[in-house]
């Protein structure tokens, strides 16, 4: 069995959170539109367990990562993605869903607010359940 010694740890975590961020990156590279939104949610979800963990282990740092990381989901990723001028009323909806949810994020870091992380969740894991069933209707077929 290996053992680490504790000066090895941190060098450790570093080259797993590159080699994870290796594999986020092949992943998204090889991803269409409908599976980047999917991951988008997915990251989503893990932001906000994470917060979870953080408010709830007293981790105010990783707490306002965590939150800072669901609020740019939403809005740089989610929010921005959105054709609001042929989206319709759909597109608008979704565009003041997400607003809403990014003040509710900021609250909920302002106050270790678990109530306003479910609420968020409450609210986007709809989302996530349709886009996941739309999935074989938008994905392209196999590649030649």
């Amino acid at each position: 069995m290996y053992s680490v010694s504790s000066a090895a740890s941190p060098r450790i975590r570093h080259l797993a959170g590159a080699y994870h961020h290796v594999g986020v990156q092949t992943m998204v590279a090889s991803a269409s539109p409908h599976q980047l939104v999917a991951m988008l949610f997915d990251g989503f979800i893990v932001a906000l367990n994470r917060a979870r963990g953080a408010i709830r282990n007293g981790d105010t740092a990783l707490k306002g990562e965590s939150i800072g990381h669901a609020v740019r989901i939403v809005d740089e990723g989610l929010r921005s993605a959105l054709n609001l001028k042929d989206g319709g009323k759909l597109a608008q909806d979704l565009s003041d869903l997400y607003g809403y949810i990014c003040v509710r994020l900021t609250q909920a870091n302002l106050r270790s607010d678990e109530a306003a992380l479910e609420e968020c969740l409450t609210l986007i894991q709809p989302l996530r359940e349709a886009w996941a069933a739309i999935a074989d209707q938008v994905q392209p077929g196999p590649r030649s």
